[in-house]
């Protein structure tokens, strides 16, 4: 939308970003009215507070993975060490 707001025409604006130039002027239109409320995520998706969660338990549970692999690593090496 600052494309739109410094650019010139909003048809031009609209064909740069392969957008039709109705979409762009309701998104124009809706900032004018929200202000920033008018795009919350930022270009980044607005999860609930159930989809954090998961996402955070989802990357916990990849670092306990990772853990477990290198501490089973470990566990052989030192098995090893001490056979011999």
């Amino acid at each position: 939308m600052q494309l739109a707001r410094t650019g010139g025409k909003l048809s031009g604006t609209a064909r740069d970003l392969g957008i039709n130039v109705s979409l762009l002027r309701k998104w124009m239109n809706a900032e004018q009215e929200k202000g920033e409320a008018a795009c919350p995520g930022q270009g980044k998706p607005v999860l609930t507070p159930e989809q954090q969660e998961i996402q955070r338990l989802r990357k916990e549970n990849e670092i306990s993975r990772q853990e477990r692999e290198i501490l089973n690593k470990a566990a052989a090496f030192f098995a090893k060490e001490t056979t011999r």
